[in-house]
């Protein structure tokens, strides 16, 4: 079995956001922060180096490897805030019609400034992403 590569930490998750270089990313990341601490009830965990995550969601490929991953996560990266989907962004594709400038990937939206999106929206999306996810194992059909 393939071991996971990002794991809990016991990493400061506030001096980890202090240190972001980028003042839009650590203003963000502190927001995102509040943020899902609100609407998950957890407690910040640094999964890896760059990735601040809430709760735990356990996974499962169609090939049976298991494993755990944060319930709910983001990084700061230079580029952009990258927020992460585990469950994929195509049941958000409504909500992202509506939540302003971004990009997004299979599992990966990238806000450049969330003083530029609709919050609600996004406040919707990582709720409805967090409460998918939390309900149990969750099938991913190709491992990747």
């Amino acid at each position: 079995m393939t071991e996971n590569l990002t794991h809990p930490t016991d990493a400061a998750v506030g001096a980890f956001l202090d240190a972001v270089e980028h003042p839009v990313r650590r203003r963000d990341g502190w927001r995102l922060h509040d943020l899902l601490a609100r609407l998950t009830g957890e407690e910040a965990v640094m999964w890896g180096p760059t990735i601040v995550g809430f709760g735990r969601y356990t996974y499962a490929y169609d090939s049976g490897r298991t494993g755990e991953a944060a319930a709910a996560s983001f990084s700061p990266r230079k580029a952009a805030m990258t927020i992460y989907l585990p469950e994929g962004t195509g049941p958000h594709a409504e909500r992202l019609a509506r939540l302003g400038p971004h990009r997004a990937s299979k599992a990966c939206v990238y806000v450049t400034n969330l003083d530029r999106v609709d919050m609600d929206v996004l406040e919707e999306m990582l709720r409805a992403s967090y409460a998918t996810v939390t309900r149990g194992v969750m099938d991913h059909h190709a491992e990747g």
